[in-house]
């Protein structure tokens, strides 16, 4: 469908009416008052399935305007099958809203399963795409008794689950969703990006939004906000550390050479390994600077 079709066929910008729009708006707002707090709202259907982003693409398509420039990754990459559907629909139903794949130009970032390495400013906004929004999911089937225990920051059942872990494996083996506590009180289940991006949520500048709309809630981290992941005083939280086992180096980028950033292992045809950035937009400004200044280097050495 054309967009002059579409409009005339009475599709609003953004898709959403404007009704969705204001309560998915006033969602938003209460839970950047209540850091943490898991805000209901009534979850519209969409053109594509639950489960593969429906929460975050609401919160995209309610805040989204003309001015705004777009980024759209799943797991850290822009080609994904995920990321390119929806990074299309929303340029359809958004006239005029540019998108690109670098995140320092995006003024709006939807993401599933990763954080950006590039740092993020005070003006961006990041809508992270969640499965399960209550991490005492767990250790509770009931979500009444589970609003209780969140309203009065009960979460030893949760610290009793990673204690058992630290029993069974000597180590808490949760690799993402790792439970996260919000402004000292509200324990919120990050989405599923892996522990590597969790220190990005603590004090940081820009606001993250997560949105799940099979479980219709919506939860937030504000700037400025204290994010401590549950850890015991005795062993301290630790993120993903990429050496190799037999070295003990730390393991770089095939392509860029980071060493600085989470990293994919991938396999060859015949069996060997290698590890590349996750984030594919931080390997390619990697790359883009290490070509700039080799010529930069040439242009030198030239008479």
């Amino acid at each position: 469908m054309t967009r002059a079709a579409r409009r005339s066929a009475g599709y609003a910008f953004g898709f959403l009416d404007l009704r969705a729009k204001k309560e998915l708006r006033r969602a938003m707002l209460k839970a950047l008052c209540i850091p943490g707090y898991q805000v209901p709202y009534a979850s519209r259907e969409m053109p594509i399935a639950r489960g593969f982003g429906t929460g975050g693409l609401q919160l995209t398509l309610a805040l989204i305007g003309p001015q705004d420039r777009l980024k759209v990754i799943d797991q850290g990459a822009d080609e994904s099958v995920n990321a390119v559907n929806l990074r299309q629909f929303i340029a359809l139903t958004c006239p005029g809203v540019q998108t690109t794949t670098v995140s320092a130009e995006a003024t709006l970032l939807q993401t599933r399963h990763r954080i950006p390495e590039t740092p993020l400013r005070a003006d961006q906004i990041v809508v992270l795409q969640v499965p399960y929004p209550d991490p005492l999911i767990v250790v509770e089937p009931s979500e009444q008794r589970r609003k209780t225990m969140h309203g009065e920051a009960d979460y030893s059942r949760l610290w009793v689950k990673l204690y058992e872990d630290m029993v069974h494996f000597d180590e808490i083996t949760i690799s993402h969703r790792y439970p996260t506590r919000i402004a000292g009180h509200y324990v919120i289940d990050p989405s599923p990006i892996p522990r590597w991006d969790l220190p990005k949520l603590h004090q940081a500048d820009c606001i993250y939004l997560f949105g799940a709309g099979r479980e219709k809630k919506i939860y937030a981290v504000p700037p400025h906000t204290e994010a401590q992941p549950l850890s015991f005083d005795d062993v301290a939280f630790r993120v993903e550390s990429f050496t190799d086992k037999i070295s003990g180096a730390r393991l770089a980028c095939s392509r860029c050479g980071a060493t600085d950033s989470f990293l994919d292992e991938l396999i060859e045809d015949d069996g060997a390994k290698r590890h590349q950035c996750s984030d594919a937009d931080y390997c390619v400004q990697r790359l883009d600077a290490a070509a700039l200044n080799a010529a930069a280097l040439d242009a030198k050495r030239m008479p």
